[in-house]
């Protein structure tokens, strides 16, 4: 990937961080620059990394001459989830706490992760509480993960789960780094899944920590296609990592549905199709207890 690293001098005042925080952006400036101003204000003054997925809107300079003092790293084109593993290989703390450029992280937050993966060497990931909106509305995932069938763990904090969302999760770098991150065969949507399965095949863990609070306000505006892509990239997880039998017991239904005419599923068979071959010559089944895991997940969830 050909990138242009912009970088701008750390701030004098800022505090000593465990934690970095990474986002990507593409032609979101005014959302972006009230995200930075959030996490400007942040006890924990952390710094920041941004990758601008090749945006025309200014976000470069914009972000450059921010006061919260972000680097940035300009991809040059749109990268999707990808931005993310360039932020994290950017970062030189061994935490990572995602941002997207409508959600920041509540004061205090930063630091209780921090103290928490410190606490937990094995903790890979840790799926923070999310609140939505200027109501602080309980997103529905926070119950879903504080709900997992999975047992306890004891040298892990919170519940295991195998899911979280990207803008409210804090990593261990060498964790993310080994399980290698995001995977270029989703690209973008519901690639969290993955890269759970992942770390946890590598013997990570991935916890939902309710404690740890992340804020976000996304735009109320419909964002078409949203939904054909998660339905592609959960096919195409399965097809990554899943035996063979569950993958196409997966795809019957979406197959179903397209013939019946359903457009998003139609949309999502396509692209399923197109990156098929790709997700083949990547496949990895998981090992037995994260195929257990994740079967236990899928009959709560009937």
């Amino acid at each position: 990937m050909a990138e242009v690293v912009v970088s701008r001098p750390a701030v004098a005042d800022r505090r000593s961080s465990r934690v970095t925080v990474a986002m990507i952006t593409r032609n979101r400036r005014p959302s972006l620059l009230r995200t930075l101003d959030r996490l400007a204000a942040l006890p924990e003054r952390p710094e920041v990394v941004v990758v601008d997925n090749g945006s025309s809107d200014g976000t470069v300079d914009a972000v450059r001459d921010h006061p919260v003092g972000a680097r940035v790293l300009a991809a040059g084109r749109n990268t999707g989830a990808l931005g993310r593993n360039l932020a994290v290989r950017h970062a030189t703390t061994p935490y990572v706490a995602f941002s997207d450029d409508d959600s920041w992280w509540a004061p205090g937050a930063l630091d209780a992760a921090a103290d928490v993966l410190d606490a937990h060497p094995r903790l890979g990931l840790l799926a923070a509480r999310t609140l939505v909106g200027p109501d602080a509305t309980e997103d529905p995932l926070n119950s879903v993960l504080a709900d997992s069938p999975l047992p306890p763990a004891e040298d892990l904090p919170g519940r295991p789960v195998l899911g979280f969302l990207a803008c409210a999760a804090v990593v261990r770098r060498r964790a993310f780094l080994e399980a290698g991150g995001y995977h270029p065969v989703l690209f973008f949507g519901g690639e969290e899944t993955l890269l759970a399965y992942d770390l946890a095949a590598r013997g990570w863990g991935v916890s939902h920590v309710p404690s740890v609070t992340a804020l976000h306000h996304p735009d109320p505006g419909e964002r078409p296609g949203r939904s054909a892509l998660h339905l592609r990239n959960a096919l195409l997880t399965d097809w990554l990592r899943r035996p063979l039998p569950v993958a196409l017991r997966h795809t019957a239904p979406l197959c179903a549905a397209a013939a019946r005419g359903d457009r998003e599923a139609r949309a999502a068979l396509r692209g399923t199709l197109a990156r098929l071959p790709a997700a083949l010559r990547h496949r990895e089944r998981l090992p037995d207890r994260v195929e257990h895991a994740a079967r236990l997940l899928e009959r709560a969830a009937r």
